[in-house]
């Protein structure tokens, strides 16, 4: 996929960096192009836009740790990957976590 995706996700962050490297590295996906506040990300299945959080606004946010879980959100989404138990010992090691059972992968810069 080298244009517009037909479909994507939308990601706000406070840190668009962080939350790039570890879609890349999880779901193996790879810039299609970047600016000083966005980030789009595509795979052959979707693309992700990651989009800074303003500063005035990302100021007052604090990131848990270990990231809090949030059950009330009706959006989930998911990738394949070729192994549940790498891709859980990677997320622990990029800062996300894997919450008992569950093949749910949080990632503690989503907000």
């Amino acid at each position: 996929m080298s244009g517009p995706a037909r479909a994507g996700l939308f990601i706000y962050a406070v840190d668009e960096k962080r939350v790039a490297d570890f879609y890349m590295e999880i779901a193996g996906m790879e810039v299609l192009h970047q600016r000083e506040d966005l980030i789009v990300l595509q795979s052959s299945d979707i693309q992700l836009l990651i989009h800074k959080i303003p500063d005035e606004i990302s100021s007052g946010i604090e990131i848990e740790e270990p990231p809090a879980r949030r059950e009330n959100s009706a959006l989930k989404f998911f990738f394949t990957v070729k192994s549940i138990a790498s891709a859980k010992d990677l997320a622990k090691k990029m800062g996300g976590e894997v919450f008992a059972g569950t093949f749910i992968l949080i990632y503690k810069f989503f907000l």
